[in-house]
């Protein structure tokens, strides 16, 4: 728990675009991915010198940064990973997130005064697993997935409340036991306990007779389609008060390959709940409707509440489709204002001068304003952005501010 006894509220980063955005739109700690040994290889992850820059942001602010160190290593890793938590030494990161027992020796003598959290992915289902982490001198144990909230309270009763519990609230779910899958690395060489995952839970299956091949049965059951590992995401935004009477510790977001757009929305619903929440019970309740109206403005895959309450059921996939659903196109997200009024933005996807848009706020105010103008990083006045990540200044019919997040209801609602 926080020192003000509210549960921290916990989210990904990709960049320090969005380390930024997740600080500033309500998390109270960030976790990011270095450059080597995370479970993320394709999301962009930070550069040491962004890495530093990201946790001096996050410590003005009052926040703490924690680094993925997950892999299971194998022996050509060690003198790497020890070399890294060097480096990681000097710019005191708050934590670094391990699930391997070797990793976790490293860590320990290279970086005594740096906390070790474990990863979910070292299967954390049981209260002993957490008092030998404790003994080993690990700060934090990662809830399994699969745990229910009542395993979870049973395991809180069993530990010290100086061993916090971490647990995910909300974001993708993985087929594998606590995302210890083997699949892509049969399928493809990229191994998933590497960083390098492919996702095959998301692809399309057939079965083929042994005496036909080149026939493929496609795998349904009953009507529904052939996506049998598609889980739906996981969001608990509706049952905050069950999270907190289990007291857990801190609430995690999945996402660690997400715009920031994603993180925004994600972590300011959050960060309203929770605080609705301690405000009042019943404000909370009044506003769940409006809780997962905001989540839904975001890229997901439909939702479930996942293990929390008992074992998972068919109504925790989808069969007909492997597609996300879109609610809101990310456009871009507003830098420090000019003398005249103008916002440099980055370009994230294609709008136009007369395009209505919406700007949201940290605060949790969404305002709809209009394009008035838009000029290139010449200075000429141009109708449109149309090259991805192209540099330009915009003028709204409305304010628009420093962090703010432009976006627009998307005419597509898969992806």
């Amino acid at each position: 728990m926080l020192a003000n006894g509210k549960p921290e509220l916990l989210v990904p980063a990709s960049s320090l675009e969005v380390l930024k955005t997740a600080v500033v739109y309500g998390a109270d700690a960030v976790y990011i991915g270095g450059e080597m040994y995370g479970l993320r290889a394709k999301a962009k992850n930070f550069s040491m010198e962004d890495m530093e820059k990201g946790i001096k942001f996050a410590h003005r602010h009052g926040k703490r940064v924690f680094v993925t160190a997950n892999i299971t290593a194998h022996n050509r890793d060690l003198e790497g990973v020890r070399q890294y938590f060097g480096e990681l030494k000097e710019i005191k990161p708050d934590a670094l997130i391990i699930s391997d027992p070797g990793v976790f020796a490293i860590a320990k003598q290279v970086c005594p005064g740096i906390e070790i959290h474990i990863s979910t992915q070292a299967n954390n289902v049981n209260y002993m697993t957490y008092l030998f982490w404790q003994q080993q001198g690990a700060k934090r144990v990662v809830s399994a997935r699969e745990l229910s909230l009542e395993e979870i309270k049973e395991i809180r009763k069993n530990i010290p409340d100086s061993l916090e519990i971490e647990t995910f609230v909300h974001g993708a779910m993985c087929i594998s036991y606590s995302g210890r899958c083997l699949l892509s690395n049969y399928f493809t060489g990229r191994d998933a306990n590497l960083g390098a995952c492919t996702h095959p839970c998301r692809w399309k299956y057939y079965i083929m007779e042994e005496s036909r091949p080149g026939e493929y049965l496609p795998v349904e059951e009953n009507e529904r389609g052939t996506y049998i590992f598609n889980s739906k995401d996981l969001c608990m935004a509706g049952h905050i008060p069950d999270l907190i009477e289990a007291r857990i510790d801190s609430f995690k977001i999945e996402g660690r390959m997400k715009t920031a757009l994603y993180v925004a929305a994600v972590a300011r619903t959050y960060r309203q709940a929770i605080d609705d929440y301690y405000k009042s019970p019943e404000l909370y309740k009044s506003r769940v409707d409006y809780y997962m109206d905001e989540i839904s403005k975001c890229t997901y895959r439909q939702f479930t509440t996942g293990f929390f309450y008992g074992p998972a059921t068919h109504d925790a996939q989808i069969y007909d489709n492997n597609t996300y659903v879109q609610g809101y196109t990310y456009l871009g997200t507003v830098g420090q204002a000019s003398e005249d009024g103008y916002v440099p933005i980055v370009q994230k996807n294609k709008f136009c001068v007369g395009d209505t848009v919406e700007i949201m706020k940290p605060s949790g105010e969404d305002i709809t304003a209009c394009v008035k103008d838009m000029r290139d990083k010449s200075g000429a006045h141009i109708g449109s952005c149309p090259h991805p990540g192209q540099e330009i200044e915009v003028l709204f019919d409305d304010r628009a501010e420093e962090m703010d997040i432009i976006r627009v209801k998307s005419k597509k609602q898969g992806l």
